[in-house]
């Protein structure tokens, strides 16, 4: 196995130059640098990955904390998060809870035991102590799509604006009477979204329902009982909105088993579109989220904090994306 000496020798320089241009940590001639990389190269030399982090105290990794992937938001973000940590020279190692705040507690705790350098997560609003710890212990972090703790940066949408946006769209459709989809409260788009949509129907005035189950929400399951239980209740409905694209497969599901038109006689749409949504049968008017470049955004934020000078790291931000209607046919 070739060492750095193997290395010196045949670009004939120094170690310490070798090392110096491996590592970029100081100025190296650009011909003595492709002179060493074509060394390097010829001799299949290998850096030492463990050693180069342990000498600078990183190991170039950010944990991802995330829901689940299938079917999901989170697979866009995710291809954001892993180009832009890439081209900085970072990997990703991705956890994910199911929204269980226990899996999301131990992914956590093995993620601050040195295996990341910084985390993204999209929480489950029931750990917020901890992730205050983490953060008070030196590891960068970000809240990706659920904004929970305001002293964390974040990347996230206007979930309230959405939510009256997509009302507004379907009251100008004809619809009078909707029915959501929705979440739990302790999940900040869920509870957003209700607000906003809540607000728009009273100044419409609509009639706006809402219904959750027990089920896992970002599933086609939890969006097919929902549907169900507003079907139910209000059989009149002429609209549901679907917190998220899975969710509202599952709704579709529950509104044709009942002969019931889409989108003559009832209106289907989701508050939180990708690509999914627009490759069904009958394609799902959305409210689009620019979910890769919210990853790319999450992943050089706390990168950037990873590699601030100590004590120089950077305030909390918070972004927030609008999101763009998507008009297709399920409406």
């Amino acid at each position: 196995m070739a060492t750095l000496k193997d290395v010196a020798r045949l670009a004939c320089v120094d170690v310490s130059t070798v090392s110096r241009a491996l590592n970029n940590t100081s100025y190296v001639h650009p011909d003595t640098k492709a002179r060493i990389y074509a060394a390097a190269k010829e001799l299949g030399y290998h850096p030492n990955v463990m050693a180069q982090a342990l000498r600078q105290g990183r190991r170039h990794v950010i944990g991802v904390v995330v829901p689940r992937l299938h079917l999901a938001i989170f697979s866009e973000i995710l291809q954001g998060i892993e180009r832009e940590a890439g081209q900085l020279g970072y990997s990703t190692l991705i956890c994910f809870t199911e929204d269980d705040p226990k899996a999301e507690k131990d992914c956590l705790n093995r993620l601050r035991g040195g295996f990341a350098d910084g985390i993204i997560i999209a929480g489950t609003g029931r750990n917020g102590r901890m992730l205050r710890d983490i953060q008070a212990s030196g590891i960068p972090l970000v809240q990706v799509v659920r904004r929970q703790e305001a002293q964390i940066s974040s990347v996230v949408a206007d979930y309230r604006e959405c939510g009256a946006d997509a009302v507004r769209f379907l009251y100008n459709k004809g619809c009078r009477r909707i029915g959501l989809i929705s979440g739990s409260s302790h999940l900040a788009p869920y509870r957003e979204r209700h607000e906003g949509v809540r607000r728009a129907a009273k100044e419409l005035e609509m009639e706006a329902f809402y219904s959750e189950c027990d089920r896992p929400v970002n599933t086609f399951e939890y969006g097919y009982d929902c549907a169900n239980q507003l079907l139910d209740e209000h059989p009149d409905l002429d609209a549901i909105l679907a917190a998220v694209d899975v969710q509202g497969l599952g709704a579709i599901r529950a509104v044709t088993e009942r002969g019931l038109r889409i989108p003559d006689q009832i209106k289907v749409m989701s508050l939180t579109g990708h690509e999914v949504g627009a490759m069904l049968q009958t394609a799902m008017t959305s409210m689009e989220m620019p979910s890769r470049l919210m990853g790319q955004k999450a992943a050089r934020m706390v990168i950037e904090e990873v590699e601030a000078p100590g004590g120089q790291r950077p305030a909390p931000q918070h972004l927030s994306f609008t999101m763009q209607l998507e008009e297709r046919e399920s409406t």
